[in-house]
């Protein structure tokens, strides 16, 4: 009977106590249960708010895209509408520059998000694959890219030539440092715009590839040359050295009139390698010489001193004097090769040549109706009314690129050389076949004659 009332006693507090503790975990789950609810709702309420009120990133601080869910920030920009459209792409695309920092990296995507991106970046990737053609589309990558061309473009470069892993670079380092830089490019300049600095950079690595650069330069000189045609525009404000000076602009003020704009892109850019800290890590005086050398072939960009650097080219080709085991050879050598990356849109194929034409010119007049309009006297080939984009490009291509690009085709006789001229040509006859067509337009507006096609490149003037 004892023995009963034990066994009795002993299930009783078993299952007492068993109650208890399933009641406990019970009330626990359900506690965590409504913790995540009240989470996730204020996770959610706080993007919302973030994303109501513009959030700006912070340079000196944490980048504040990286706490953001895009999926609800999408989902409530298209039932919305009240986020500006510049801001929703600013945020995937900072989403995009993770995503192509990792394939670059060749790391697996850690983030499901990469189902919204992987066409897209599949197709850039595929076009990084032949970056080194004459013939690379820039707008067709920068929209793959999403407006991102610049950084995903110059990050795959410095992977390229093992330039990340050569100077120990800090990889969160090297893409805030393009991230800036892109930021820092006015896109609302039809021409000089983060596209045209991938557009530099691009045709810059195809020089570098060149034979003679290929066998001399040094890791240094190729750094150098890809970060400068990357800044070599930077903040530039769409308008020229004269329209600042006539202005009496802050700029033209502080450099005194000479190289303001150069100068303005070399500092910018100094200020963004600073800020960064992307060097940091080198001694002081290797850093400095960087910096002072970066100044000097952003310097050399200045059209106003492209006789002045194309007399000495021509000096040094013509005594064959130039050594490339010479430091300062292989220095000047570079500056040519980055002035000639700055001009070289008539010498890319016409489909390309003639959108840049465009938006240059397009730029100038834009200018030249700012000075009509504050009574300023109109620079030259900024007057829509007495210019065509034809006569802008002739003058341009018979005074500026020709001399420019006969010369290095003496110093590098290469194929590259040779289709670049070819271009040229072919470009240069399509703008004077459409000469014709713009004058016989005034007195027959309904009509409008075929050019000539032996003039066109590619087959025809559309692209």
């Amino acid at each position: 009977m004892l023995f009963y009332t034990h066994v009795c006693l002993c299930l009783y507090y078993y299952y007492y106590f068993y109650s208890v503790f399933y009641v406990i975990v019970i009330h626990s789950f359900g506690i965590l249960i409504g913790a995540c609810v009240i989470f996730k709702q204020l996770f959610s309420r706080d993007v919302r708010v973030r994303s109501q009120v513009g959030f700006q990133p912070d340079r000196r601080g944490s980048h504040p895209y990286l706490g953001i869910d895009f999926r609800t920030l999408h989902a409530h920009a298209e039932s919305t509408g009240s986020i500006p459209a510049r801001r929703i792409r600013r945020l995937f695309s900072f989403q995009r520059h993770l995503l192509s920092s990792r394939f670059l990296r060749g790391a697996p995507h850690l983030n499901p998000l990469h189902i919204l991106d992987e066409d897209y970046c599949g197709q850039a990737k595929c076009m990084l694959e032949k970056v080194g053609s004459w013939n690379f589309d820039i707008f067709l990558f920068d929209r793959l890219t999403n407006g991102n061309s610049l950084v995903t473009l110059t990050l795959y470069l410095l992977s390229h030539y093992g330039l990340i892993e050569l100077f120990q670079l800090d990889m969160v380092k090297v893409h805030r440092f393009l991230v800036l830089v892109q930021e820092d490019y006015h896109n609302h300049n039809p021409y000089h715009n983060a596209v045209h600095a991938a557009d530099v950079t691009q045709a810059m690595h195809c020089y570098l590839k060149e034979p003679k650069l290929a066998k001399s330069l040094t890791s240094c000189d190729i750094l150098l040359g890809l970060l400068a045609a990357a800044t070599h525009d930077l903040d530039h404000p769409g308008v020229n050295q004269p329209f600042l000076i006539k202005t009496n602009h802050y700029l033209a003020v502080l450099y005194r009139n000479t190289s303001v704009l150069e100068n303005h892109h070399w500092r910018s850019a100094v200020g963004l390698l600073r800020e960064t800290e992307l060097l940091s890590h080198l001694p002081a005086e290797d850093r400095l010489t960087m910096e002072r050398q970066l100044g000097s072939l952003i310097l050399a960009t200045d059209i106003s001193r492209q006789n002045e650097y194309l007399s000495k080219f021509r000096t040094h080709l013509d005594q064959e004097d130039l050594c490339l085991g010479n430091a300062s050879h292989r220095h000047f050598i570079l500056q040519m090769a980055l002035k000639c990356a700055d001009i070289c849109n008539p010498c890319r194929p016409w489909e390309l040549s003639k959108q840049w034409s465009e938006k240059v010119t397009e730029e100038f007049f834009h200018q030249g109706d700012i000075e009509k309009k504050h009574k300023l006297e109109v620079s030259p080939l900024c007057d829509s009314e007495n210019n065509s984009i034809a006569d802008v490009q002739i003058g341009f291509m018979t005074y500026v690129v020709e001399p420019l690009f006969a010369e290095w085709a003496r110093f590098s006789d290469t194929r590259l050389s040779q289709t670049m001229l070819g271009h040229l040509c072919l470009n240069k006859a399509s703008w004077n076949a459409m000469q014709p067509e713009a004058s016989g337009s005034s007195e027959e507006p309904e009509s409008e004659p075929e050019p000539s096609s032996r003039a066109l490149p590619q087959g025809s003037l559309q692209s």
